[in-house]
């Protein structure tokens, strides 16, 4: 079992890692990282047999973990990372784990020099709606992939992490980008647009739009918004073989803040009720496509196996830079009115 401790408890820790490190075969929580008096309290009872550390250098004493997920303020987990990775501890990191594809690129050699595992934690890779989209895009049935749309907006000016070092490009945007390199490959050119906000926490970034042009030829337009009152997440990919269109309603998320837990029911976890979807239209006409089983836990499982087999994690933290180079790129087009090259 790969023993591994969270490092913070916030929405990340208590609804995005530590109930889908409980479900992962191969994985077992070993330890949570918290502070403030109400927070011990909540992980306390969330996690009545997991021992509360006051840091992580108390944790890493303990020597209770093999591997620790960093899941606290932006700003602050670089020095978290590296803590951990000169502890000999293998490390995920959350989105986006770096301030700019070259402090990520220094995290990376600092894991690669003590021969540990270093992965970002990019869970929507493993959304049911993503995952249903590409196995059509895997089975063929679209053909040769032209373009790929996607929108998530959501109806959360809370949720903005507000600020120059906050903004929804790296929050959403870290998702939406990190989820068509899974499609589509590598991107060679970025085009952008961004909307800003005034917010007590200062200029923020709350709404965007960006075009990929993909190294295969393909190319992907994403939107999102925080501010726009708005609850909405759609794919739309074309093909020269049909189309296929889901809208969806983010199962996993709402049904961990309604307080369920994967490891209740491992089966039924994760799938978009009938309702909602997919539909494939080709040449003999239109298709219900039913909903392929959305399963976090499958990226702690994957870096379990990457660990003890020695092969690369789910998301490598070389992937996390690409996707950080994407999204200065990004903010670079739309703060210069142009496309940039990459």
């Amino acid at each position: 079992m790969l023993r591994i401790g969270v490092v913070g408890y916030g929405t990340g820790g208590q609804h995005f890692h530590t109930p889908f490190i409980a479900a992962a075969e191969g994985c077992t929580l070993a330890g949570i990282v918290a502070r403030a008096p109400e927070t011990v309290a909540k992980a306390h009872a969330d996690w009545p047999d997991t021992p509360i550390f006051p840091s992580l250098a108390a944790m890493i004493e303990a020597r209770v973990c093999d591997a620790v997920t960093i899941t606290t303020p932006p700003q602050t987990r670089r020095e978290l990372v590296l803590e951990a990775i000169a502890a000999g501890m293998h490390v995920i990191a959350d989105k986006p784990f770096a301030p700019n594809y070259d402090g990520a690129m220094e995290l990376d050699r600092a894991a690669k020099a003590k021969g540990i595992t270093l992965g970002v934690y990019q869970n929507r890779r493993f959304d049911s709606d993503l995952q249903t989209l590409k196995k059509i895009i895997d089975d063929g049935r679209l053909g040769k992939i032209w373009r790929i749309e996607s929108r998530m907006d959501q109806d959360g000016a809370h949720t903005v992490e507000q600020g120059p070092t906050g903004g929804l490009l790296r929050d959403l945007g870290s998702h939406v980008v990190d989820q068509m390199v899974y499609l589509l490959g590598p991107v060679a050119v970025v085009d952008a647009q961004m909307d800003y906000a005034q917010m007590p926490g200062g200029l923020t970034d709350v709404s965007f739009t960006i075009t990929l042009r993909h190294e295969n030829g393909a190319h992907s337009h994403l939107s999102a918004s925080k501010l726009n009152h708005i609850d909405a997440r759609e794919l739309r990919a074309y093909g020269d073989k049909g189309a296929y269109v889901s809208s969806t309603i983010d199962v996993q998320a709402q049904d961990i803040f309604a307080g369920k837990r994967p490891v209740h029911d491992l089966s039924a976890w994760g799938y978009e009720p009938e309702a909602n979807w997919g539909t494939l239209f080709t040449s003999v006409g239109r298709e219900t496509i039913p909903s392929e089983q959305g399963r976090y836990h499958d990226y702690y499982e994957a870096f379990a196996r990457a660990v003890r087999e020695r092969t690369p994690p789910p998301v490598t933290a070389e992937t996390g830079a690409r996707t950080l180079a994407i999204l200065d790129a990004a903010r670079q087009s739309a703060t210069e009115g142009r496309s940039i090259a990459l």
